[in-house]
């Protein structure tokens, strides 16, 4: 059933209006290892643009430089469109604390999807229902707890040192917001950087780790994620290389009848 009250993550991604910037605050109840989960982040960033008097159309396209540790507190958004044109708008948002460096920047893209020719050449990666797949366990970060994790496969197995061989870096898993909430382009968002980190699976155990950059794409505007009505994704990601540091990731984002809502990639550092 769908919560009736404010749900936590509208609490999270809430922003006020200002002059010239937004401002927001960081959230409790969706933290990391020592700042806010990036998919909420880029979330609070999509909010801010989708209720910007001067936007046009949906989001297409959305890329988040995570430049330096977010801290608790306050914040700002300077929010700030670039160019647009009868179809498409692209627009910049930099995050600052109390006056301070840019934390965080971020790009994107906003089009008017109209009717056309459609075809979708990827397969549906299919998985066993929802509601037969257990639930993972609960973490220490804050953020995970908030979504219902169901792994088909690929679920990280935490031994707390690395195999002689690496893991298959592949998982495949329905997410949903743990206390139920219809899916949109702001939780499409913020579930597109809710897959665990790659070097996780690849040596069953939580390693430092950061996500640098992250760009998602969305093939799915309002009208089409409100025929889907759906509280969930199935989620497949993976990577292809890990070397010096830094370890890529791409992922997918179907909807369970078999819509491919999103693509995600990102690069993340990691110390191991």
């Amino acid at each position: 059933m769908l919560t009736k009250t404010p749900h936590l993550f509208d609490d999270a991604t809430a922003v006020t209006a200002g002059d010239s910037r937004w401002q927001g605050r960081t959230s409790p109840d969706y933290w990391a290892f020592v700042a806010p989960f990036g998919g909420c982040t880029a979330a609070t960033i999509l909010r801010a643009l989708m209720q910007h008097p001067q936007r046009a159309g949906d989001p297409l396209a959305l890329t988040v430089n995570y430049c330096a540790p977010v801290a608790e507190g306050a914040f700002d958004l300077d929010v700030r469109l670039v160019k647009a044109n009868r179809s498409s708008q692209h627009w910049s948002v930099e995050m600052t604390q109390g006056g301070g460096e840019v934390a965080t920047l971020a790009t994107s893209v906003f089009a008017e999807r109209r009717p056309s020719w459609s075809h979708q050449p990827a397969d549906f990666p299919g998985a066993v229902p929802f509601e037969q797949l257990r639930s993972y366990p609960k973490l220490a970060m804050t953020w995970a707890n908030q979504y219902d994790f169901r792994f088909a496969e690929g679920e990280p197995k935490f031994s707390g040192s690395a195999p002689k061989e690496p893991s298959s870096a592949y998982s495949k898993m329905w997410i949903a917001d743990r206390v139920p909430r219809k899916l949109d382009a702001l939780s499409l968002m913020s579930m597109s950087d809710a897959f665990f980190g790659r070097v996780f699976h690849a040596r069953h155990e939580l390693v430092p780790f950061g996500t640098v950059s992250l760009t998602t794409y969305f093939h799915a505007d309002a009208a089409d994620l409100d025929t889907e009505d759906t509280t969930r994704v199935l989620a497949t990601a993976d990577a292809k290389t890990f070397h010096k540091s830094y370890g890529d990731q791409h992922g997918e984002l179907w909807s369970p009848s078999g819509r491919l809502l999103a693509t995600t990639t990102q690069i993340a550092y990691f110390k191991a």
